[in-house]
């Protein structure tokens, strides 16, 4: 890496740090969704919804990156407002609860709110389809597997059962992963003998559906207890994944839909990518160099090419070009709280303020 991170890396963390405080003094008590990428405006949430997680998790990492307690205060008050959908029918809840309490060192009221999300998430099991369910807190088939089911729940799952975090992985790599070539990112159980059928949306070439699942099984990789289940199926899903055009060769910002290669970009896509390929760099295994190397070179083409500084009247440390729903026309082209998230962490990794292999 050396020669390779350098000045980019602290002045777009401080760009994004900046953004954190910007955002805050907008949204007030509300949770950012997306942006405007003319002047910055937020979309807000007032409960978080599943992306919640990611502004209480840049709130932590705020605090981590100035030290300050008022900085923590804050942080620990979005978290709290979270606590709620520990109760939710919702898997997403790894993705809301297991960052912002992963983050936030030290601090007894996130530990015990990970443990009550790990249990509740547990309980929601179903062992006859061997994972946790999509469930029915947004709506849809409750009985459904996404590759966007898997993240955050993976390491959350682990510290209170580590048998039942392998298995809802390794229950979406025999779905997602069965046919070869891009993945298929979400399946319906449709029960009197259908089985599980693949969805329409989001479809094979869901450019985040690629990117949750590499992250999911680094994250399991980079866990004993999980890798202890089934080594040999997780290497092979690595191995499958990183093949991928786009992962470790190609683009660094892949199309939201990579079917549609000349359409629009997901920023999000390659700093969720980037932050797993960070993270499989910590591994003894032959990927490691590729992996250091093409994380650190996406997170630099996003602070140099998609990253704003304060210029053209858009606030500093905006993630532009990142897409919500291409296949809704919803936020195309906008910054999203999640692609800030990542990319605050994959440059907080980078500058030795976050340990990857614990988050």
């Amino acid at each position: 890496m050396s020669g390779v991170v350098g000045d980019w890396a602290d002045r777009a963390l401080a760009a994004v740090m900046e953004r954190v405080t910007t955002t805050e003094s907008q949204v007030g008590e509300r949770f950012p969704l997306y942006a405007d990428p003319r002047d910055g405006v937020w979309k807000t949430t007032g409960g978080g919804s599943w992306t919640g997680g990611f502004w209480a998790g840049l709130l932590w990492l705020r605090a981590r990156y100035s030290g300050t307690a008022a900085d923590r205060r804050a942080a620990a008050g979005r978290m709290t407002v979270l606590a709620p959908w520990a109760d939710a029918d919702t898997v997403t809840r790894g993705l809301i609860l297991w960052y912002p309490t992963a983050l936030a060192d030290g601090d007894a009221g996130a530990a015990a709110l990970q443990e009550r999300a790990a249990r509740a998430v547990l309980a929601a099991r179903h062992p006859e389809l061997g994972l946790v369910p999509w469930g029915d807190a947004f709506g849809g088939s409750r009985l459904q597997a996404r590759a966007d089911g898997v993240p955050g729940t993976v390491p959350l799952l682990s510290g209170v059962a580590p048998g039942a975090a392998a298995e809802h992985l390794h229950r979406h790599l025999d779905l997602c992963l069965a046919a070869g070539g891009e993945p298929v990112p979400a399946w319906r159980f449709q029960e009197g003998g259908a089985g599980w059928q693949p969805c329409e949306e989001p479809g094979r070439g869901w450019s985040r559906g690629r990117a949750w699942l590499l992250l999911a099984v680094a994250d399991a990789l980079l866990r004993p207890e999980v890798v202890a289940h089934d080594r040999g199926r997780l290497t092979a899903a690595a191995r499958q994944l990183l093949s991928l055009e786009g992962v470790l060769s190609g683009p660094f910002v892949p199309p939201s839909d990579t079917t549609a290669p000349h359409g629009t970009l997901d920023t999000s896509a390659a700093a969720i990518t980037a932050v797993a390929l960070l993270k499989l760099a910590r591994l003894p295994e032959d990927w490691a160099p590729a992996c250091s190397y093409r994380g650190v070179v996406t997170l630099s083409t996003l602070a140099a090419h998609h990253l704003t500084y304060g210029s053209c009247g858009r606030p500093a440390g905006m993630l532009l070009d990142g897409c919500y729903d291409a296949g809704r026309g919803l936020a195309e082209c906008h910054e999203l709280v999640w692609g800030d998230f990542f990319l605050a962490l994959g440059l907080a990794s980078l500058n030795g303020l976050v340990d990857l292999t614990r988050v």
